[in-house]
């Protein structure tokens, strides 16, 4: 008769459901990623994570909304690093910072996976469109707490309706790229300073200023 304590029958691990809820969205996100969003079922999700089914609509009622946290998941990364690159911007670099911005942009843009290459999909048109609303809403309104702000204070912006430019701006932006892959960076900058009337100015020196534009 076996040892209860020796045997080597593997014993399910409780979870607290913060984790096991993150858990199930990093296998989702996984298998969206290599195999499609149409091709992923919540019987495939369970089987990654290693519960049932059941479990997996304790936590979650269907697979759209699934699907849906996993396009925050990557609007927060982009976001996220929205704030990295305005944190390490120089104060009145504009030239640097533009060029660091759009190389960003184009850089989530041409990421590939499955999941990224579905949205561009005349069947996934709806979802398409819903993910880069969303997106370009969080971009705007974050840029509108860091970069706008902290420029306004050192230049007088001329423009009306930032908030409004802004959006017609990224959504123009996404459009290009995605629709002429091979317009160059020197083109995008471009575009952005002439939009927002972007003056020309040299770095300002460390001792001169105390906060960022």
């Amino acid at each position: 008769m076996p040892d209860a304590f020796t045997s080597k029958t593997p014993v399910r691990q409780s979870k607290q459901p913060d984790e096991r809820r993150d858990e199930i969205l990093r296998a989702a996100r996984e298998l969206v990623a290599e195999s499609g969003v149409a091709r992923v079922s919540i019987t495939d999700i369970a089987a990654r994570v290693g519960v049932t089914r059941g479990l997996i609509y304790h936590y979650f009622p269907d697979k759209e909304a699934i699907i849906d946290l996993i396009c925050e998941d990557h609007i927060a990364e982009f976001v996220a690093d929205l704030d990295r690159w305005d944190a390490a911007r120089i104060p009145g670099d504009i030239d640097r910072a533009l060029v660091d911005c759009i190389a960003l942009f184009r850089h989530h843009l041409h990421r590939t996976d499955l999941f990224r290459e579905e949205l561009g999909r005349t069947e996934y048109a709806g979802l398409y469109n819903e993910f880069v609303d969303r997106a370009v809403m969080a971009v705007v309104d974050r840029l509108q707490v860091t970069t706008v702000e902290a420029y306004a204070r050192r230049h007088q912006i001329r423009i009306d309706n930032v908030a409004e430019v802004f959006y017609v701006l990224v959504f123009g932006l996404i459009g290009l790229v995605r629709s002429k892959p091979a317009v160059t960076d020197e083109v995008l900058v471009a575009i952005v300073r002439q939009t927002l009337h972007l003056e020309r100015t040299a770095p300002a020196s460390p001792s001169s200023c105390n906060s960022k534009e």
